[in-house]
């Protein structure tokens, strides 16, 4: 094997989002004589973003302060808000807002034009930024410090062996790298293993968001209004809740939140979602109308209890792969982009050691914010009776309750086959697209060359066919969004999995729900996955 070929920076950034661009725009802006870049494994610079969004713009306008002069291309500044309990055919409006949702001041945006835009400005600046380029692996330096991250090999066949266009993945290193990789990052992963960055901390809680833009004729969209609701289609007893944003030019954004701590191992995240357009309050908004785009991301919820640290030799986290939304506020990129300009302060002025960021983040607003709502989100394990009593209470209360309470993990939360109650799914037939979760993946335009190594990694295939499917049914089949596990004839009457990796839009919920830990996420192909047209 030959010897790497390898590019040196002082600082490589992983993640084209948010929090990696802005990272990279405020070191650049302190500390012009830097070299930094910046990796994104989509095939260009927001292909692979998704958010509702709704952002606060104050961290913006500390870092790109004359931003409002010339906007991304989505940008609604917010109008009005509503919050709803639903019912299977109607629901009721709050007479009142919580806090977090209060809008005013706030912008609508597509996170992924969004970081499109944040590009050029960081190129401008001296960043170098390449897309399509994934980060298969960690290098570490000799005294087992972080000393950059491996690209990983174009070219290799499903078997392993070389295509005619096989090209070695180089090494970038630097004195320092910046994890920046979203919610469950995978490399941030190994680092949290390697380091211990958990120990001390719950750990993290994550829920699923599904998304889809809409084009409906222009008089039934309110551009800037923005809805949030509980309730139908979830039970009491599971977390979720749906958002409907109007933009411009006839175009809706809307989705829908399930959290991954749910314990019914036949539920369906994307089955509800799909439940809840055909609410009468959303199916008026969309009938007759055509999707544009769809989606699906993990959304970090651990909150202020299950934040790892976020340094180690050689390497800080920042931003949704620090763990730094806020839940009730259902935003997390003013939180990134809080979190980036910290930690290329903290660098700028540290001659590039992470030493001391985890410190400053904890003592930041950033932290501050996290800590006065880390309550709310854990109260609805209980019930969504109960959440809703603790949120008012810990609103009144401005988060100073004497007590915190405890995250568990995701996989850890679902009830083995008859040793549950089946809850009331109270559904119905529903007529709005897609039809099922293939034609939805037809609206993420998501591509993977199918010769090429799986990247959903099944440890042991055994315990599907046996222990699982006995004691959950393969709740994999289902949690996916995108129909990539899928349970089959073996040819002797039993079961086995097949994985339908081209499939995947990459969020990560088989990383994080599979009860057995058996599903590891690693990245395909640079360039590979999900192509969203303004998520």
């Amino acid at each position: 094997m030959s010897e790497r070929e390898f590019m040196e920076y002082d600082v490589v950034t992983v993640g084209g989002g948010p929090a990696g661009l802005a990272f990279a725009i405020r070191l650049k802006q302190i500390r012009p004589e830097l070299s930094v870049c910046v990796i994104e494994k989509a095939s260009t610079i927001g292909a692979q973003i998704l958010s509702g969004a709704v952002i606060e713009p104050e961290p913006l306008d500390a870092l790109l302060p004359g931003w409002r002069d010339s906007p991304p291309p989505v940008c609604i500044p917010a109008t009005e808000d509503e919050f709803w309990m639903l019912s299977k055919t109607g629901g009721f409006k709050f007479p009142f807002l919580p806090p977090g949702m209060r809008n005013h001041g706030n912008f609508i945006v597509s996170l992924g034009a969004m970081c499109a835009w944040m590009a050029p400005q960081a190129e401008a600046l001296g960043v170098e930024i390449y897309p399509g380029f994934a980060a298969a692996d960690l290098y570490y330096n000799e005294d087992g410090s972080v000393g950059g991250v491996r690209i990983g090999d174009m070219g290799v066949a499903k078997d392993g062996s070389h295509k005619p266009g096989y090209t070695q993945g180089i090494d970038i290193r630097a004195k320092v790298t910046v994890l920046a990789e979203g919610a469950r990052g995978h490399l941030t992963k190994r680092l949290i293993e390697k380091f211990g960055l958990d120990s001390g901390c719950d750990p993290q809680g994550y829920s699923i968001g599904i998304k889809e833009l809409w084009q409906v004729p222009e008089e039934r969209v309110t551009p800037g209004k923005i809805v949030h609701a509980m309730g139908w289609p979830a039970d009491s007893r599971t977390y979720g809740g749906s958002f409907v944003y109007h933009l411009d030019k006839g175009r809706i954004a809307l989705g829908y939140v399930s959290g991954l701590d749910y314990t019914d191992p036949r539920y369906k995240p994307w089955e509800a979602f799909q439940q809840w357009k055909n609410h009468p309050h959303v199916k008026a908004l969309l009938e007759g109308g055509s999707i544009v785009s769809a989606g699906a991301r993990a959304i970090v919820t651990g909150g202020w209890q299950s934040l790892p640290k976020c340094e180690m030799p050689g390497a800080i986290l920042i931003g949704d792969t620090a763990g730094l939304l806020n839940v009730p506020k259902i935003k997390g990129t003013h939180q990134a982009i809080r979190s980036a300009m910290l930690a290329a302060e903290h660098l700028a002025g540290s001659e590039l050691s992470p030493q001391g960021f985890d410190a400053k983040l904890r003592a930041s607003p950033a932290m501050a914010e996290l800590r006065t709502v880390r309550n709310v989100k854990p109260g609805f394990k209980r019930g969504l009776w109960f959440g809703l009593i603790n949120a008012a209470w810990e609103t009144v209360v401005g988060g100073r309750s004497p007590w915190t309470f405890r995250n568990k993990a995701d996989w850890t939360t679902l009830h083995k086959l008859g040793e549950y109650e089946e809850p009331r799914r109270d559904y119905v037939e529903r007529t709005l697209p897609p039809r099922d979760r293939l034609a939805g993946v037809y609206f993420a335009a998501t591509e993977h060359d199918e010769d090429q190594p799986v990247h959903l990694i099944v440890h042991n295939t055994d315990v599907c066919a046996t222990t699982c499917l006995k004691e959950y049914d393969n709740p994999c089949t289902r949690f996916c969004p995108a129909g990539v596990y899928e349970m089959v004839d073996d040819g002797t009457g039993g079961k086995r999995l097949q994985v339908n990796a081209a499939n995947c839009v990459h969020c990560k919920t088989c990383d994080i729900k599979d009860p057995y830990e058996n599903i590891t996420w690693v990245t395909p192909e640079g360039g590979a996955g999900p192509n969203y047209q303004n998520l």
